[in-house]
């Protein structure tokens, strides 16, 4: 079973992070909570992490996780050909429920899976996420539920499904999902919404607009 610790104690928060890290460094998963759900996270530059997270999760290297970032400026260290339109959003909208999928830096060495040169980012808004990623790192990091099943908004739903396979489990209590966050292709010339989650394309369409951009969805 997974150690627990409960962000709400201050001592805890401290220990049970640090505890995190510590288990991310050595190849470990970790369960963290985000804006939207519970993620459960690995190293996203240790692909034998990557491949412990992808088969605890019951997905295959087709469906390869979205990476987490603590700040804004890292974005260009993992993604290459960042239009204007996307830093936009970038600067707009993260911290948030926002997923970015852009062409990878040629420069950056991780096998996250069948990314076909591509690497999906995201910054979320949870200070205990920010916290641990400021910390360790890009993370690789899904929603903490096995496919098929619903996402976990508690830390209960995190640890009946992945206690057996997490090493550090941080509680932060409910968390807002179960809504996902909203993930859009900026790897063209326009944006395209691959899946509506938490922010409305509504939302996205007056951030690009004055720049002259669009925004489609998938259909």
């Amino acid at each position: 079973m997974s150690d627990r610790y409960d962000m709400s104690v201050e001592a805890e928060r401290e220990e049970g992070i640090r505890a995190a890290g510590r288990a991310v460094q050595r190849g470990r998963l970790v369960v963290l909570p985000t804006d939207t759900v519970y993620g459960v996270g690995a190293d996203a530059f240790s692909a034998d992490a990557v491949e412990r997270l992808l088969k605890a999760k019951g997905r295959g290297r087709l469906m390869p996780p979205p990476v987490l970032v603590s700040a804004r400026t890292t974005l260009d260290a993992l993604a290459a050909g960042v239009p204007e339109w996307a830093r936009a959003l970038v600067e707009e909208l993260w911290p948030g429920p926002l997923t970015l999928v852009f062409h990878q830096q040629p420069s950056v060495q991780w096998d996250l899976g069948e990314t076909r040169g591509t690497v999906a980012v995201r910054m979320p808004d949870h200070e205990v996420a920010l916290d641990l990623l400021s910390r360790t790192g890009p993370l690789a990091v899904t929603s903490a539920n096995r496919t098929g099943l619903p996402p976990a908004t508690h830390a209960d739903d995190a640890e009946a499904m992945l206690g057996e396979v997490v090493r550090v489990l941080l509680d932060a209590g409910p968390t807002p999902g179960p809504v996902p966050s909203t993930i859009v292709d900026c790897t063209g010339e326009q944006g395209r919404v691959l899946r509506l989650g938490a922010l409305p394309v509504e939302k996205l369409r007056e951030v690009v607009a004055p720049l002259g951009a669009e925004m489609v969805e998938d259909e």
